[in-house]
C-alpha cells in the first residue's frame, strides 16, 4: 500500500513551520521522532536557552519605595518599567519616560536583590535614559547588536516586567523596520514587532536569536494587537555613548526648512513623489546657507544615505556631531549637484506671531497686501519682502489648500514677489485651469504649496 503523504503546519507567532511525513495508518506511538519534532525541538531548545541566558540582565525599574502610615513597613510601589545591563559598571538602559524627572530610581533584579540607581543621563527626544547601580559582585550583562542588519520577518524575544511579572518573555518577528510618524518622539526610526509588549515592557530589550539586543521596547498601539516599537539599537548606542562621554545628547543642525514632496510639488520642481525632501527655507548665518543650500533645492542624499522624507532627513542630520561635514545631494533646476557642508549644533527655532487687516486682490480666494514698515514692526516679521495675505475666502481653494490670514507670500512659481501688482502680474501669467506654486513664510517657518487649477 503506497504511503499517505501527511501535510504538518504549525503557525507559532505569525512563523509558518510545515514539513511532510510519510503516514502508513495508524500512528505507532513506540516509533522513532520524525524530523518534524525533531527540528521542533531543537527550535525550542534554543528558544529557551535564549531566554534562560538574557532573562538575568533585565530589571524591574520603579520609583523609590516611601514610608507607610505609622506602624507600617515600607511600601514597595508596583513596578513602572523595564530596562537592561549592558556593562559590568552596572550601566543600564530604559526609556526617558520610565525615570520621568526622578534623579534617582529602584532597580530590582532578578535574584530579588535591590539596588538604588543614579541617573547618568536622559534624552526626550529618543525617549531613552541611561541610569546606574553599584554592586561589589559580577552582574550579568547582554550586547547591543546591530539593527541595521535586522530584516523583516526575523524571529525576536522580548523580555520585559508587564504588570509587575518579572522577566516575562513573548516570541514573534520583526514586523517593519524604519517605522515613522508614530508620534512617540522626535527622532522615530522604529523596529516594528508582534512580540507581545505589554504596560511594564517599556525599557525593556528586543533580542534576536544570538541574544544581542536589537532595540529597546518604547510602546504600544492598544487598540491593535500584535503592534509595538522599539527603538533601535544603534540609536541607542550613539545616545548612550554621549550621554556617558557629555551628559547629554548633542546633535547636528543643519539649519533649513523642509517639507514632503507630494504628487503636485514633485511636477512643480521636475522630481518624483518622495523623491528627497524640499527645501523651504534656509536660515541665515547657518550651516546650510553657507553650504550654498538654497530654498527650492530638493535633499535626496547625506553621506550616501537616501532621504524620502522629512523626518528621515532630521534624523541622519541630528546623528551626526557638530563640526561634521556632511556631503549634501541636492536636486536644483532638475541638476544634481554635491554640496559639503559643516553643521552646528542643533537650536530650536523662534516663534513669531502676526495678525493683519483684510484688503481685497486676487481670485484664488486670497486677500493680499503690500508690507509696510509698520506691519513689519507690528507683526515683527523677520523677512520684508513678499506680499501679507490678509484674508482667506471661505471654501476657496487657497483655504483647501490651508492657507491662513497672515501668511507672507514670498514667491510665485519660483519668482521672487515684492508688491501685490508683481503677485498679481505673475498670476496673470498662469493659464485658466492650471496649477500655481507658492512660497509661504508662516510664524518664521517656510512652506511651498501648490494651487490646484488656478484661475478657475
Amino acid at each position: 500500500k503506497p504511503p499517505i503523504i501527511v501535510l504538518v503546519a504549525i503557525i507559532w507567532s505569525g512563523t509558518v513551520l510545515a514539513w511532510a511525513t510519510p503516514s502508513f495508518g495508524a500512528v505507532n506511538s513506540g516509533a522513532s521522532p520524525s524530523r518534524g519534532l525533531l527540528l521542533l525541538e531543537e527550535i525550542e531548545t534554543a528558544i529557551t536557552e535564549l531566554a534562560g541566558r538574557v532573562k538575568p540582565a533585565v530589571v524591574n525599574i520603579s520609583p523609590l519605595a516611601s514610608p507607610g502610615r505609622p506602624g507600617e513597613r515600607f511600601r514597595t510601589p508596583r513596578g513602572t518599567g523595564s530596562g537592561v545591563i549592558i556593562d559590568r559598571d552596572g550601566h543600564i538602559i530604559t526609556n526617558n519616560h520610565v525615570v520621568g524627572d526622578a534623579d534617582e530610581v529602584e532597580v530590582r533584579l532578578s535574584d530579588k536583590s535591590s539596588f538604588t540607581a543614579r541617573v547618568i543621563g536622559k534624552d526626550p527626544d529618543s525617549d531613552l535614559a541611561l541610569i546606574k547601580i553599584t554592586s561589589d559582585r559580577a552582574l550579568p550583562t547582554v550586547t547591543l547588536g546591530d539593527s541595521n542588519a535586522v530584516k523583516v520577518g526575523q524571529w525576536a524575544l522580548a523580555v520585559g516586567n508587564p504588570f509587575g511579572l518579572d522577566r516575562t518573555v513573548t516570541l514573534g518577528v520583526v514586523s517593519g523596520v524604519g517605522r515613522e510618524n508614530i508620534n512617540l518622539s522626535r527622532y522615530e526610526s522604529f523596529i516594528q514587532t508582534d512580540s507581545s509588549i505589554f504596560p511594564g515592557n517599556s525599557g525593556g530589550p528586543l533580542f534576536n536569536l544570538r541574544g544581542e539586543v536589537i532595540g529597546i521596547n518604547t510602546a504600544i498601539i492598544n487598540s491593535v494587537q500584535g503592534i509595538g516599537f522599539a527603538i533601535p539599537s544603534n540609536m541607542v548606542k550613539r545616545v548612550v555613548h554621549q550621554l556617558l562621554t557629555q551628559g547629554k545628547v548633542v546633535r547636528g543642525w543643519l539649519g533649513v526648512g523642509i517639507q514632503e514632496v507630494t504628487a503636485e510639488l514633485g511636477q512643480k520642481f521636475g522630481v518624483k513623489e518622495g523623491e528627497g525632501v524640499l527645501v523651504n527655507e534656509v536660515f541665515e548665518n547657518d550651516p546650510a546657507a553657507r553650504g550654498g543650500i538654497k530654498p527650492g533645492d530638493i535633499i535626496t542624499k547625506v553621506n550616501g544615505n537616501t532621504v524620502d522624507t522629512p523626518k528621515n532627513l532630521s534624523r541622519l542630520i541630528a546623528g551626526l556631531l557638530p563640526g561634521a561635514k556632511t556631503n549634501i545631494e541636492v536636486i536644483r533646476d532638475q541638476e544634481r549637484l554635491e554640496l559639503v557642508v559643516s553643521l552646528t549644533e542643533r537650536k530650536e527655532s523662534p516663534v513669531v506671531a502676526s495678525l493683519p487687516s483684510p484688503q481685497p486682490t486676487g481670485d484664488m480666494g486670497l486677500h493680499v497686501e503690500d508690507l509696510t514698515e509698520e506691519l513689519v514692526a507690528k507683526l515683527k516679521l523677520t523677512d520684508k519682502r513678499g506680499v501679507l495675505v490678509s484674508k482667506v475666502e471661505s471654501g476657496s481653494l487657497a483655504q483647501a489648500e490651508g492657507l491662513q490670514t497672515g501668511d507672507l507670500i514670498t514667491e510665485v512659481n519660483r519668482n521672487d514677489v515684492r508688491s501685490v501688482r508683481e503677485f498679481n502680474e505673475f498670476l496673470a501669467e498662469v493659464r485658466r485651469g492650471d496649477t500655481v506654486l507658492l512660497r509661504v513664510l508662516r510664524d518664521s517657518r517656510a512652506f511651498y504649496v501648490v494651487l490646484k487649477n488656478a484661475g478657475g
